[in-house]
């Protein structure tokens, strides 16, 4: 995984990528991007874009453990992904 932190255009795209239909995920990755804009490495920034690759339904699904990374996607069940989906679970 690459360490080195995004940058600001980077930043920018991976946010415009990140909007969703549904406001709850949208609630969910503000509160990530509110959290993590700062130290957010590219590998995260990937992983993460991974996941936006999931409906809006699985991605909530998944945010909320009523399914997992393998049952909506058996190629999106790695360490990265699960570290930034525990990133978008992360209390406040």
């Amino acid at each position: 995984m690459n360490n080195e932190l995004i940058d600001e255009r980077a930043l920018s795209k991976l946010k415009w990528r990140c909007r969703r239909g549904l406001l709850e995920n949208d609630i969910f990755i503000e509160r990530f991007f509110n959290r993590f804009s700062d130290s957010l490495t590219q590998g995260q920034a990937h992983a993460l874009g991974a996941l936006m690759d999931l409906s809006d339904n699985d991605l909530l699904d998944v945010h909320l453990a009523r399914k997992s990374l393998a049952q909506v996607d058996t190629e999106l069940d790695r360490e990265d992904v699960q570290e930034v989906l525990n990133m978008l679970r992360a209390p406040l």
